[in-house]
């Protein structure tokens, strides 16, 4: 890369980086439409639980919420797709952090955003599989309603889903990219069918637009506006994870053109096929407080309002497992994948040798995969929402880009720029990122009466921090210098 200068980008030169473990060579077998059906999979923007935004502002939440949630997702996706431009590489915003910092900071920003970037792609896949699972339940119960499900039965539906993605990743990667052409159809097919099933049955009896478009329910014990803030958890969540192909720039062809191509897209089709599907949602919605209260869960109870039959309710949320369970699969390749580039750059210890390898029988960083699976496991435990992990690094990012960008990238050879865009985007961004981040982590409800009720987000955030703080004195102030021949891979990349 020899356009890159010394001072801001280079691994200095008195430093000499070592490979940890064997070489990590993969293949490239995903296709643009392979990597556009993982990334839709994922976001899977469409569906999901509704249990906090339907009290949390109701249809305005659900509906104006999803615009704001779109404008802000997609000012930051703009942001780090022209950093992905620029510099493909399969650390994503680790390995941009550590490109765009100062030099004298390169070592420890990129440090502390690999791994907060890490643990929130590692603690994704848990929501693929929660989510899962509380349709699984929300099906029993709506055909048993005395039914009470268990917390130790939720997970163990929970676990199916965890070590099915887990064969998956592990065993079956030469037919990855036909499963996530699967996906893409699948959720496709699904939003079409359900909003067709949806509107046929309800014909005649819609809501009127006022409840569709201009009503507000608060149900927190916050003030309004605070209460439609935590309503836009949902949607923006349904939008995170819009970076994931970044990390697969080692397995894809044109990665400098095709993965920002495939995070602005991915963002696109989630909220536009979002905003349908709850726009129709709200139109045959008849009953809100049921669907709030239901012990089958609201998005079943929406389904069973509208059709009045609990065999094709069932059906049509069948769908929804099997989004969920293709976006299980598809986070955790992402997650193996971040820890695997993490571990090669010496960032998570004394671990580092065995998670940066990668099986040439098998062709995938197996000790990767099951590290993300124990932590998956462990995360579905203790039951958290992880957005805040993924803001973390992303605020970080385009905070970079905005004070940074400009001198950065001014000497690097691109095809796309933001131009004298790239400033006013990265600032609604960050303001975006600063207000949910700070909101996201108050309890959902109050007054708060059980420890259940709670919001421990930050517990587990602060957690991490001091792990990473404990392995960078001990270990990675010494052993970490940056990314693995990281110009000789994005050079490489910027050339396929």
């Amino acid at each position: 890369m020899a356009s890159v200068g010394k001072e801001d980008l280079s691994v200095p030169e008195q430093v000499e980086v070592k490979v940890v473990g064997e070489r990590t060579d993969l293949v490239r077998r995903f296709s643009l439409l392979s990597c556009l059906g993982m990334a839709f999979a994922m976001l899977n923007s469409w569906t999901g639980d509704l249990s906090l935004v339907l009290p949390s502002g109701g249809s305005i939440s659900m509906v104006w919420g999803l615009a704001v949630s779109t404008l802000g997702t997609l000012a930051m996706c703009v942001s780090l797709a022209e950093v992905c431009h620029i510099f493909p590489a399969a650390g994503g915003q680790y390995d941009w952090a550590y490109l765009l910092a100062p030099a004298r900071m390169k070592n420890g920003l990129g440090y502390f955003v690999g791994w907060m970037a890490t643990a929130g792609w590692v603690a994704l896949p848990a929501t693929g599989s929660s989510l899962g699972a509380n349709f699984i339940v929300g099906i029993i119960s709506l055909w048993y309603p005395d039914y009470e499900a268990q917390r130790y039965q939720t997970f163990l539906i929970y676990m199916a889903f965890t070590i099915g993605a887990f064969l998956l990743n592990m065993y079956c990667v030469k037919i990855l990219p036909f499963v996530e052409h699967s996906a893409f159809i699948w959720s496709l097919v699904g939003i079409v069918v359900v909003i067709i099933t949806l509107l046929a049955c309800q014909h005649g009896d819609y809501q009127s637009g006022k409840a569709v478009f201009a009503t507000f329910t608060n149900q927190t014990g916050w003030p309004d506006g605070m209460a439609f803030i935590l309503g836009l958890l949902q949607s923006v969540f349904g939008l995170t994870g819009f970076d994931a192909v970044s990390h697969l720039v080692e397995e894809m062809p044109r990665p400098s053109v095709n993965a920002p191509k495939v995070m602005i897209i991915a963002v696109l089709l989630g909220a536009s096929t979002s905003w349908v599907f709850t726009v129709v949602l709200l139109l045959t919605l008849t009953n809100v407080e049921e669907a709030i209260n239901s012990a089958a869960g609201p998005l079943l109870e929406i389904y069973y309002q509208a059709v009045s039959n609990r065999a094709g309710a069932t059906c049509l949320v069948m769908f929804n497992v099997g989004a969920m369970a293709f976006a299980t699969q598809g986070l955790m390749t992402v997650a193996s994948r971040m820890v695997m580039t993490l571990a090669r750059d010496q960032g998570v210890g004394h671990l580092s040798p065995w998670l940066s390898h990668v099986s040439p029988r098998l062709e995938v960083p197996t000790w990767s995969i099951i590290f993300t699976t124990i932590w998956v496991i462990i995360f579905g435990l203790i039951c958290i929402i992880c957005f805040t992990f993924v803001s973390i690094p992303a605020h970080i990012l385009v905070c970079l880009v905005v004070f940074r960008g400009n001198k950065v990238f001014a000497d690097q050879p691109h095809k796309y720029s933001l131009g004298r865009w790239r400033k006013p985007i990265g600032i609604f961004a960050m303001i975006f990122l600063f207000v949910t981040s700070i909101c996201f982590v108050f309890p959902p409800f109050i007054p708060v009466t059980t420890g259940t009720d709670m919001n421990y987000v930050i517990v587990v955030v602060a957690m991490v921090v001091l792990l990473c703080a404990g392995s960078w004195f001990t270990h990675g102030r010494t052993h970490y210098h940056g990314p693995w021949e990281l110009e000789k891979r994005v050079q490489t990349a910027r050339m396929l």
